[in-house]
């Protein structure tokens, strides 16, 4: 392996081992179909990680500058959104 390292979304695909439950899968191949599998999932993983990276920014934001309006946090929420779907790196959320 070299030392190359990858940003989310990049990089040649890599194997990995990965649980659920079996109405949770059943659920998917039904919706997407069994080939369409692995990019769902890889989709929804990618969401959770843009999200989970927004909040983590916006305590920070809040921790060094005090609270955030709701309607502050969906704002950002919606440039976030246009900044990725603009740089055509992840998709925008639903």
């Amino acid at each position: 392996m070299g030392d190359t390292s990858y940003g989310i979304g990049e990089g040649p695909a890599t194997r990995v081992s990965l649980s659920l439950p079996e109405g949770t899968a059943e659920a998917i191949r039904h919706r997407v179909g069994k080939r369409e599998f692995s990019a769902f999932i890889t989709e929804a993983v990618e969401r959770e990680l843009r999200g989970r990276i927004l909040d983590e920014y916006l305590a920070d934001y809040e921790q060094r500058k005090g609270p955030i309006s709701t309607e502050a946090q969906e704002q950002a929420r919606h440039v976030f959104d246009e900044v990725f779907a603009e740089e055509g790196q992840w998709p925008a959320a639903s």
